[in-house]
Formats: C-alpha cells, sequence, structure tokens
C-alpha cells in the first residue's frame, strides 16, 4: 500500500496527514474492523509510521497525522496544550468519519493517548502506548530548567539551524534513532527537515510547540482516573520506562493492560520495525478474532 499525503482543515488549523487506502476498509461485511490511529512523539511526523502502516492497511484503514507544530500541520504561536490536541484528534476523526478508532501513541504522544482515552473513552477501541513519557506531572520548581533540556536532550538537537543538510545528517547519525542510518531513516529523516529562506536547514518541528508542548504537558498528569480501553504497552529495554516506580501509574489506572518487553530504544520502531510492528498488527488483530471476523 502506498500511503497518500491529504490536508484536513479544522477549526482553526490544518493538518497535515498519511492515509492508506484499505483493503481493510469497514463495510458491512466486516464492520468491526476498526480504523487505526498512528501518533508520533515530539518533534517527529507522520513518516516515522510508514512502514506500520504499510503492514496494517492490509487490513486496516490508516491515518498517521503530523500533530500541530510538526511536518506539515500548522504551526500557531501558541495552543500546544493537550486540550488543543485532543480537539485536533476529535476533529480529525469527524472528518474522516470515524467514530472509534484504534490508536497508538509514542512517547509524548503516549500520555496525550492517555488523557484522551480518559476524557473520551468512546473514541479508542484499543490503545498501544510506545515506551510513553512525561506521564507524571512535573514539581513547579522544574520549568526554569526547560532551557536547559532544550539544549541538551539529543532529538532537539535536529531542530538546528544548520548551515547545509549534510551537516544536519551528521548530526542525524549520531542519534538513536538514527542508529543504522538503514533507508527508511533516511527517508525519515529527509521527511523532517526544511531549506530555510537564509540556505539554512532546520526541523519542520517549530520552537513554539517545543515550549508550548513542555510548559502543559509537563504539568499535568497523564493517569488520574481509571482508562477502561484495552491497553498494550511496549517497553524497549533500552527506552525510557525502566523501573517498576516508572509502570506504577499504567498498572494502577488500566486495568485491561498488557505489557511487552522487547530489544532496542526509545525509537524501536525506526531501529527493527520488523520486530515491533507484527507485535502492534497482533494486538490489533486480537479484536477482530475475537469478534470473529
Amino acid at each position: 500500500m502506498v500511503a497518500q499525503r491529504k490536508t484536513a482543515h479544522l477549526n482553526s488549523i490544518t493538518l497535515s496527514y498519511l492515509e492508506w487506502d484499505s483493503q481493510g476498509s469497514p463495510t458491512t461485511d466486516r464492520p468491526n474492523n476498526q480504523p487505526v490511529l498512528l501518533l508520533h512523539g515530539l518533534a517527529d511526523h507522520a513518516g516515522v509510521w510508514q512502514k506500520l502502516g504499510d503492514r496494517l492497511a492490509s487490513t486496516h484503514p490508516v491515518v498517521a497525522p503530523d500533530l500541530r507544530g510538526h511536518g506539515d500541520s500548522s504551526k500557531p504561536n501558541q495552543d500546544y496544550g493537550w486540550t488543543d490536541l485532543i480537539a485536533d484528534l476529535n476533529a480529525l476523526m469527524d472528518h474522516l468519519g470515524w467514530t472509534t478508532a484504534h490508536v497508538l501513541g509514542h512517547s509524548w504522544s503516549g500520555k496525550l493517548a492517555c488523557i484522551w482515552a480518559s476524557q473520551y473513552p468512546q473514541r479508542l477501541q484499543r490503545l498501544v502506548l510506545m515506551d510513553p513519557a512525561f506521564t507524571a506531572k512535573f514539581p513547579q520548581w522544574t520549568r526554569p530548567t526547560f532551557p536547559f533540556f532544550y539544549r541538551v536532550l539529543p532529538f532537539l538537537k535536529l531542530m538546528g539551524p544548520f548551515d547545509t543538510y549534510a551537516t544536519a545528517e551528521q548530526q542525524a547519525k549520531t542519534l538513536k534513532q538514527y542508529r543504522d542510518w538503514t533507508p527508511f531513516q533516511q527517508e525519515v529523516f529527509r521527511q523532517s527537515m526544511q531549506q530555510n529562506p537564509d540556505g539554512t536547514w532546520s526541523s519542520k518541528f517549530c520552537v513554539a510547540a517545543r515550549n508550548g508542548v513542555f510548559e502543559d504537558f509537563t504539568q499535568v498528569a497523564g493517569l488520574t482516573t481509571p482508562i477502561s480501553t484495552p491497553t498494550l504497552f511496549i517497553r524497549p529495554e533500552r527506552g525510557l520506562n525502566r523501573s517498576r516506580l516508572q509502570l506504577r501509574p499504567y498498572q494502577k489506572f488500566i486495568p485491561h493492560l498488557d505489557i511487552t518487553v522487547v530489544p532496542g530504544n526509545h525509537w524501536a520502531f525506526l531501529v527493527t520495525p520488523d520486530l515491533i510492528n507484527p507485535i502492534v498488527t497482533e494486538f490489533f488483530e486480537a479484536e477482530l478474532l475475537e469478534s470473529g471476523n
């Protein structure tokens, strides 16, 4: 399946998204073949799900949006709180004609998906949390440290600007998500960059989104009420969630939770997609098996 780049005009913003036309689109014969919504992490874009979308599209309609402030979507100067992002997701599903969907969230969007599931449980049929981040509420005293994190967090170093594309590429090759510099990883990186009017290169992820996300999401707890959505937590061995303390909120608030430990780092789906993608597919396909379709 070849994904098509499309655009949705939603209220005050525009969301760009990848859509896979699927043989598995819901029909009267296969009413339980749920669509799938794939949400990227902070500073990424829809293209990180190209391989997973290709696989899922044989049985499901699949959409992967560039969330606001990312990729080719609108980049407002403000409004990057969870209420804004969830409003975008609800509006996107309405635009697609989807009542409910299977949802996957990686890193920061994993926390977003948890809040979404608690606020709008009818929207999420099944949920995959791919090494989610920011789940706990950060203490107020940490806010002055955010500029320090902006400088030292490796994945934010690709924001640039860089004098040349080659310089940006050399920086990318030092990062965990591009460890092997495969053709897939090269294409994901290429899609994340843009040339500026002055000839320099920078990430399509904008500064306003970086600042807004850190300001809002670190001050909100991701799990405060039980989530009834059946959930798969994919925990890479070298990912963010390595301790029992980190896993405790998920185990407390998500009664239908499965935790699967996999090799790799926070971006295992980029480094070892052939290992990760069948796990996600099997979890989403389980609903079809249970319903007898």
